[in-house]
């Protein structure tokens, strides 16, 4: 990743207004009646490129201010194309409402309670374009906006201009708005000079912006992994102090940000950092705790989330499924010896209804759907079929649907030294291997090589004669 300087031409003027308070913290206002005004780049002046912005995006652009409307590229999409990042998400703030949005493209259609926001699919990919809001406070009464009893949103949808919008958004590097006008970039935060410096950095004061929306801890976390920035030491401390407010949020919301955090390629990163500020122990508490006192259990996490950064760096997919069950293989594997124990159970049923007793205490934290939590109960349960390597039931296991799942996790676990690394050997090769030389494997017969057991005769014993009697 290259470090982000702003190239700086002849004739390029730059705007510099900033509003900050006596602590250095952005403010929502100044006391003053006068617009904040934003720092203006020009073209020239920026690196930000149309060609790393996606076609769908840019009609998006282009007709809303075709049709008289402000319309910007905002967000992480700006962000990553000013660290040459090559950007996924393209993100648009207008301020056309969605219902005008709406009228401009058939192709979109209104979604959301929580934020009203208008997505417009071009097939597969889906452009989200939102209208400015205003910040509202928590003493502001509107029908259309709501929070709850600790400060957290939950509803926000009272519409304003873009200098009200800013101040709505998280981190100042998120809070650069890319204008289709002229290609200019609009910086009302002093976003580009922290992209710069690699500081992340909340705007507004932290405490507020963390019991405004506590899910912006593990954003933080999330953005400090995925582009190396330094967390601000204001950040840090209110995020030490705001730990508890995670269990505020829906767990269905926090599924999707475990995804997010998980699954992007910088999976041991944001793990370490998650345990470094107490948050880990909010989304997994069984598994923190096992953390805590279990060394090879810690490097068996490890070893599977650097295992899942390979994947995701070389193109392979990866599934939600694994690494759940990666986290809960510890307190699994112990609630499945007190199943044992208590009722007799068997060692392949006592993970399963391990597995069942885990995902389901799991749920009041993380809501993980089924779709993800079934595969994986089962994955866990193949666990101690690998310790027969004998007979056609072993071989079967080959054609188990959850046999390739089932093998990568055994591997992990060898790779830690919990069970012998000969048996992952043994199924590596085995897979290898044709039919002829793995029925050698299994020591099983082919099922056209067998010799038919022919019963012999037992010859009848002659009498004596009675001649020679």
């Amino acid at each position: 990743m290259s470090d982000f300087s702003v190239p700086r031409r002849a004739g390029a003027a730059i705007i510099r207004p900033q509003i900050q308070s006596s602590s250095g913290n952005l403010l929502k206002n100044s006391g003053s009646s006068r617009k904040p005004e934003p720092q203006i780049i020009p073209r020239p002046a920026h690196n930000v490129s149309r060609a790393e912005i996606s076609k769908s995006a840019l009609k998006v652009l282009y007709r809303l201010n075709k049709a008289g409307y402000q319309a910007f590229l905002v967000g992480g999409g700006v962000r990553d194309a000013l660290l040459e990042l090559h950007p996924k998400d393209f993100d648009i703030a207008t301020d056309a409402h969605p219902d005008e949005v709406k009228a401009l493209f058939g192709n979109c259609r209104l979604i959301g309670r929580r934020f009203r926001l208008a997505h417009v699919r071009f097939g597969p990919e889906v452009i989200e374009v939102a209208t400015f809001r205003a910040a509202t406070d928590g003493e502001d009464e509107h029908p259309d906006a709501a929070r709850d009893d600790e400060g957290r949103i939950l509803r926000d949808n009272v519409y304003g201009t873009i200098e009200e919008d800013v101040w709505r958004r998280d981190f100042t590097c998120n809070a650069l708005y890319y204008n289709i006008a002229d290609f200019s970039i609009w910086d009302y935060v002093g976003g580009v000079e922290d992209i710069r410096n690699r500081q992340l950095k909340l705007i507004g004061d932290p405490d507020t912006r963390l019991r405004e929306d506590p899910v912006r801890m593990l954003r933080a976390v999330r953005f400090a992994a995925k582009l190396d920035f330094t967390i601000d030491k204001a950040v840090d401390r209110a995020m030490r102090n705001s730990v508890e407010l995670l269990r505020n949020v829906p767990p269905a919301r926090l599924f999707d940000e475990f995804l997010k955090m998980f699954q992007a390629g910088h999976a041991q990163k944001t793990f370490h950092l998650l345990r470094d500020y107490g948050l880990f122990r909010q989304l997994f508490p069984e598994t923190d705790e096992h953390l805590d006192r279990d060394e090879t259990f810690r490097r068996f996490v490890d070893a599977a989330l650097v295992n899942t950064d390979k994947r995701v760096g070389a193109g392979m997919s990866v599934t939600p499924m694994f690494l759940v069950g990666v986290f809960l293989w510890a307190p699994v594997r112990e609630r499945a010896l007190e199943l044992q124990d208590e009722e007799g159970m068997s060692v392949a049923q006592s993970l399963a209804a391990a597995g069942w007793d885990l995902t389901s205490a799991q749920q009041s934290r993380i809501s993980i759907p089924k779709r993800f939590t079934a595969p994986m109960r089962e994955m866990l349960a193949l666990q101690p079929r690998f310790d027969n390597t004998k007979g056609r039931r072993a071989q079967k296991l080959l054609e188990h649907r959850r046999f390739r799942a089932a093998y990568d996790f055994l591997v992990l676990r060898a790779e830690v030294g919990e069970i012998d690394d000969e048996l992952a050997t043994f199924w590596t090769e085995v897979q290898a291997e044709p039919q002829e030389r793995r029925d050698e494997a299994f020591d099983v017969r082919a099922p056209g090589n067998k010799k038919s057991k022919r019963r012999r005769r037992r010859r009848r014993r002659r009498g004596k004669s009675s001649a020679s009697s």
